[in-house]
């Protein structure tokens, strides 16, 4: 969240990134709200003062006034008590309303109204051109006795699928892959928590806005996570960290489970919008700098495109508008896969800077060189996320008899398959 006296300093550029965000929280609540926490503490301040003086006198007073005395320090106390009441009472107003909030954005921010326009900022790669009439990725994975989306369905309704045979191995070989690259930059790698409480959710902006798309067990009040982000950046949550640690940077491992509300009709074929995927998330969290963090940020992006120029997927880079910005976001960028089925470029990774917003939620802080308390910028991109990556895999590298070659780069994963080729399907 936004820290109040920025926003007292500096309300109209919050007021502006509300609009182009198209997120209404009213600025002015929030700062007549904070007027009021502010006047609040004097007048608990103020009285707790009064107490401590009286106390402290108490000795001195003599043995014929000492019972008023007393009365009087007993009806202080209340009075402190009510008054540290309405101070928590302020304090609890201000924090909803600054969870509201969204992050101001970057100057170079497109504006838009949604994904439709976000800017192209290159190309990389041709998508093929067939010499056959291309498959898409269900009926290539039919083929191949890789993929069983019916009796996914079956068992566990819409937007869920089995992976079978070398489907399997293939999704295994792309996050190896995905991870020991990541390990080469430096990345520790990090299984996590699938479930994690609302403090996680709510230090890393996905509540208060979120709960539609996510899954929460009702018994113990835990959320599925929808990506290892959560638990990742929130894992030095509360701390104070050493200079000398940062950056921070990580990788997390984890199935991902997302409800896709408010998406009926949308992407229901295949593979593309499902409920459970395996996700391999890169987290930077480093000082409070903004070159720094706009190095980082380039940095995350170049580790996805590396990802997928290795893979020999045709991609781009677009830079995301103001419309399709979330809340916590300064910045975004996303990498866009050639998706042959789709005749057109399906979304696979998004790398988000978010200055000191999730930060000062967590509590995340470092003591800089003059050892001064800062809060931490943080960042993340996705590395790969699958079955939705195994879409450009299969469609792009087909073959007209329906087999699918196997990039060279996943082939030690793959047990030194050089492709995948179609096999007869049990009823």
């Amino acid at each position: 969240m936004l820290d109040i006296k920025f926003i007292r300093q500096n309300p109209e550029p919050v007021r502006e990134s509300c609009r182009r965000k198209r997120i209404d929280v009213d600025i002015d609540q929030v700062l007549a709200v904070d007027v009021a926490c502010r006047e609040s503490k004097t007048a608990f301040d103020n009285l707790k003062a009064e107490q401590n003086r009286r106390s402290k006198e108490l000795g001195k007073v003599a043995a014929s006034e000492r019972g008023a005395a007393l009365e009087g320090l007993k009806q202080l106390s209340e009075d402190v008590k009510a008054a540290e009441g309405k101070m928590a009472a302020a304090d609890a107003d201000l924090r909803r309303l600054l969870l509201l909030v969204p992050n101001v954005l970057d100057p170079a921010v497109p504006s838009g109204r949604d994904d439709s326009e976000n800017v192209e900022l290159k190309r990389v790669g041709v998508p093929r051109e067939f010499a056959f009439k291309p498959r898409d990725h269900v009926d290539l994975g039919l083929g191949l006795d890789i993929l069983d989306i019916e009796r996914a369905t079956r068992i566990a309704g819409s937007r869920t699928y089995f992976l079978r045979n070398e489907g399997v191995l293939l999704e295994m070989a792309v996050l190896r892959f995905a991870i020991e690259r990541m390990m080469d930059k430096g990345f520790t790698p990090m299984t996590v928590p699938h479930m994690v409480r609302s403090e996680a959710m709510e230090g890393t902006a996905y509540l208060p806005g979120g709960e539609e798309q996510a899954y929460r067990t009702q018994q113990d009040d835990l959320w599925l996570i929808g990506t290892s982000e959560v638990p990742v950046t929130a894992y030095r949550m509360g701390e104070i960290l050493d200079l000398a640690e940062l950056p921070l940077k990580m990788t997390g491992i984890s199935p991902c489970y997302r409800r896709e509300a408010g998406t009926y009709g949308k992407d229901t074929r295949g593979l593309y919008r499902i409920h459970q995927f395996q996700k391999v998330e890169q987290v930077v969290i480093c000082r409070n700098d903004e070159a720094e963090s706009r190095q980082w940020h380039e940095a995350i992006l170049n580790n996805a495109e590396e990802l997928l120029q290795a893979l020999e997927l045709p991609y781009r880079v677009v830079d995301v508008c103001d419309g399709d910005l979330g809340r916590p976001q300064v910045r975004k960028f996303d990498i866009e896969t050639w998706m042959p089925s789709r005749n057109g470029y399906g979304e696979t990774h998004s790398a988000s800077r978010f200055h000191d917003y999730q930060a000062r939620r967590l509590e995340l802080r470092y003591r800089d060189e003059a050892g001064k308390v800062r809060y931490c910028h943080t960042l993340n991109n996705t590395v790969v996320a699958s079955p939705r990556i195994l879409i450009p895999l299969l469609e792009n590298h087909q073959q007209e008899d329906g087999s699918v070659v196997i990039p060279e780069a996943l082939r030690t994963y793959m047990g030194g398959r050089e492709r995948l080729v179609p096999r007869s399907r049990p009823a």
